[in-house]
């Protein structure tokens, strides 16, 4: 019975928070891969998308202020964020416990599937739809026990060319698994919408054909094995990521 009503108070403390519109400090930790890390940037601490989603959130008349936590590394797959893994959930957790306060919105931004949906080579790559479900849940579900007045938002990951193949094989099969994850994203928050609403929040949606269409001034092209390929923004294109980022957060809290 006082889990029952821990839960319910959590909720109303989530609720409560998202519901006012008078000016707030926020507090992100974005969780993601080397598009969040922000590699091949040559300024990642100024240039890397969470430091211009920022930016765009400080400018907004009902934002107080922000501090935030870039959690992104190179390389990572919802594996590798699993509590169990003893590994990046740390980071995370450490980011959180710096920046958790209950009277203050703590979002934590998610982007990340890129590397999961590889042919071969990151760490349990490829990761099927199902299994991308289950891991973004146990991820979710462990951060919320130990957080329980944040809130969290999924971005839709974002299109790589179908040549791409550095050390780790991508290709066509790794673009269209990651497609498939955009679904899968949209069955969590409505799964999460029944049993915890106010949890759990649909993030950016528009990145991914943004990118597809305007990769040649948006990407970095880089050398591999099948030849030019396009998977990390540069500077630009970081930037209206975080953007998209930035206006999906603000939307979210101040709906």
């Amino acid at each position: 019975m006082k889990k029952i009503l821990f839960s319910v108070l959590c909720l109303l403390v989530t609720v409560s928070i998202f519901a006012q519109n008078d000016k707030k400090d926020l507090h992100i930790i974005f969780i993601g891969n080397s598009i969040t890390q922000g590699s091949l940037l040559e300024h990642p601490d100024k240039e890397a998308a969470p430091v211009k989603a920022c930016e765009y959130l400080e400018k907004q008349e009902k934002v107080k202020s922000i501090k935030y936590i870039n959690c992104g590394r190179s390389g990572a797959t919802t594996v590798d964020f699993l509590p169990a893994s003893q590994s990046l959930f740390n980071n995370v957790t450490k980011a959180a416990d710096e920046l958790y306060q209950k009277n203050i919105p703590c979002i934590f931004s998610i982007m990340i599937g890129t590397n999961d949906s590889a042919e071969k080579g990151p760490n349990g790559s490829p990761i099927s739809p199902v299994q991308y479900y289950t891991n973004m849940k146990v991820i979710i579900d462990e951060l919320q026990s130990l957080y329980p007045s944040a809130a969290f938002v999924l971005h839709y990951p974002i299109w790589y060319s179908p040549n791409t193949y550095n050390s780790s094989i991508y290709l066509q099969a790794g673009l269209n698994r990651l497609q498939s994850y955009h679904s899968i994203i949209d069955k969590l928050i409505a799964d999460y919408a029944q049993k915890s609403p106010n949890l759990l929040f649909k993030g950016d949606t528009e990145g991914f054909e943004y990118f597809k269409a305007n990769y040649e001034t948006e990407f970095t092209p880089e050398n591999g094995n099948a030849g030019i390929f396009y998977l990390h923004p540069n500077k630009s294109g970081a930037t209206k990521l975080g953007k998209f980022w930035g206006k999906a957060i603000y939307n979210i809290v101040f709906p």
